[in-house]
């Protein structure tokens, strides 16, 4: 059957958010800086709230602060693989081929995909939250205090990845407010319980501290009902353009369900290892660190933990701020490779790649080394003034541009179909990891599982570039001018906002959360304006962000 005019313009126009309805031509940039700002925007806002809490959670807690993170991060490392495994990939999937089929004018295909993931999620859910639940005695590595952790966290592995099949189904008609607000939601609810249940059980009623942090924990399911209901909200707005487009698709495919099911599963099963890659090397850490410890040094269990609790907890959650700006761009990134590569037009997905990487370093570089300059006040305004807190957040911030890195360019593998290799690239990655965990924990305390950590991802992400480059062509040339820039830029951010913090403590008192407070909004101003004032001036923010950035300098006068 031959293709029509109307089909091709069909197929061309596509992959240009078709719920909402419009002929307009959008260059794959700007879809990618108007997806990134969604995501970047739920994300950002999302870990902030996931941060904030502490400050009144630590206080609440008093004295069982530290012993309290680590037992959080403990159960929430196990948690995290066994969501990524009930998950298994298939949002990213999801995404990835309901935008090849919306590509080609199929979507009728695509939304079959979708309810055929949906029943699929709902058996990965059940299954992997059953085993959390009954396995949590073998899986405490001989903790009792992470088994009521792992049993409260076990009712959210239930229902998150029907919640994230859903953002999946969204972001491959590259709608990406559903999914940021709907991240939103979930944290604002799952805060709030965290917060009245803390109080109430450590300030009110002068509980046991592990009763606390497991209602913390079950704060997780409370959450997802909320991110759920918003992408519910938005699947009943949007349904009957879903109908319309299913009507009007080519309907030329006729994929039998089996098929689909098998479909889901090979794109999926990647994704499974990629998506958990961060939680991996987390559970590597809480597996071997204490071992290693308690082999080479004399310390309490408390000291442990709290050392601990220093890098899996406390920088963590603070760093992980920083390395969502990379998740937000990766996910974007997924269902526009995805279009191109079903094109075969290869400059195109030359060019996605060079402009993910340039707008990954434009954001992530200042923020990462912004946030170093920030330790000490950082640290002491969320848990408390601390030597070696400081200094392990320092080098978690730097190890954030790392991370961040991986999370980009291994998104990038997956939509240019390259998974198999990325598992592959990955898998050296890990053995990297463990073959440095025992001296650089050994000899560097905790800040050892950092830098294995930093090394390892370094190397899967060198494997993933030069092989990108070799197959598609990254735009380095073009990529040099604007990248210089923002190195120049983000060190004299970082010196800015280093000294600030520095002449702030010759005077004020390091102990007072107060004065962290006062230095780190002051430090982040300064610094942060400097960069904005040189990327503007220098039309730097142009090149990223194209002339919507304009109107900034016409308010800043910044000519």
């Amino acid at each position: 059957m031959a293709e029509t005019s109307q089909d091709k313009k069909q197929t061309n126009n596509a992959g240009f958010q078709p719920l909402r309805k419009t002929n307009k031509e959008s260059s794959s940039k700007d879809k990618m800086i108007e997806g990134s700002a969604w995501m970047t925007a739920g994300s950002i806002f999302s870990r902030l709230l996931g941060a904030i809490y502490i400050i009144p959670w630590v206080i609440w807690f008093g004295s069982m602060s530290d012993e309290a993170n680590a037992l959080f991060a403990k159960g929430y490392n196990i948690y995290s693989f066994f969501l990524i495994a009930a998950i298994a990939g298939i949002p990213s999937a999801i995404a990835k081929q309901v935008a090849h089929y919306n590509t080609i004018n199929e979507f009728a295909v695509g939304q079959r995909l979708y309810k055929r993931g949906l029943l699929l999620s709902g058996a990965t859910g059940i299954i992997c939250a059953l085993i959390l639940y009954f396995g949590a005695p073998f899986l405490s590595n001989g903790d009792p205090n992470v088994v009521p952790i792992l049993h409260s966290l076990a009712w959210a592995v239930l229902i998150i990845p029907t919640m994230s099949l859903t953002r999946g189904f969204f972001q491959g008609y590259q709608e990406m407010a559903p999914s940021a607000i709907s991240q939103f939601v979930e944290q604002l609810v799952r805060v709030a319980y965290m917060l009245v249940t803390a109080f109430l059980i450590m300030r009110v009623h002068h509980g046991n501290w592990v009763t606390a942090v497991s209602q913390s924990t079950f704060a997780a399911f409370i959450g997802a009902i909320g991110g759920m209901l918003v992408l519910v909200f938005y699947y009943l707005r949007h349904r009957s353009r879903l109908q319309e487009l299913a009507r009007n698709s080519k309907q030329e495919l006729a994929i039998p369900t089996k098929q689909l099911y098998k479909e889901i599963i090979s794109q999926a099963t990647p994704f499974i290892i990629i998506g958990s890659a961060i939680t991996i090397f987390q559970l590597i850490d809480q597996y071997t660190f204490f071992n290693i410890m308690n082999h080479v040094y004399n310390f309490s269990a408390t000291i442990v933990n709290t050392l601990y609790a220093d890098f899996a907890f406390n920088s963590n959650k603070l760093v992980m701020i920083v390395v969502s700006l990379g998740s937000a761009m990766a996910i974007t990134a997924v269902p526009m490779l995805s279009e191109a590569k079903t094109r075969g037009d290869k400059h195109e997905i030359n060019s996605q790649i060079t402009d993910a990487l340039m707008l990954f370093a434009f954001f992530m570089i200042p923020a990462a080394l912004g946030l170093a300059a920030v330790a000490q006040p950082l640290n002491t305004l969320f848990y408390h003034y601390d030597v070696i807190g400081t200094a392990v957040l320092e080098v978690s911030a730097f190890i954030a541009v790392i991370l961040g890195l991986f999370t980009v360019i291994s998104a990038v593998m997956q939509g240019v179909s390259e998974n198999v290799r990325a598992v592959a690239y990955f898998l050296v990655g890990v053995v990297v990891k463990i073959a440095l965990q025992y001296p650089l924990v050994a000899y560097l305390g905790a800040v050892g599982p950092l830098i294995s950590t930093g090394i390892g991802f370094t190397v899967v992400s060198g494997l993933i570039l030069r092989h990108l480059n070799q197959e598609f062509g990254i735009g380095f040339k073009r990529m040099s001018k604007p990248l210089s820039g923002i190195m120049v830029f983000s060190l004299l951010t970082f010196i800015v906002a280093f000294a600030v913090v520095r002449v702030a403590y010759l005077v004020l008192d390091p102990y007072s959360k107060t004065v962290a407070l006062i230095v780190c909004v002051l430090a982040a101003f300064l610094g942060g304006m400097v960069y904005l004032y040189a990327t503007l001036k220098t039309r730097l923010a142009d090149m990223m962000l194209g002339p919507r950035v304009e109107r900034i300098r016409r308010i800043l006068r910044i000519h």
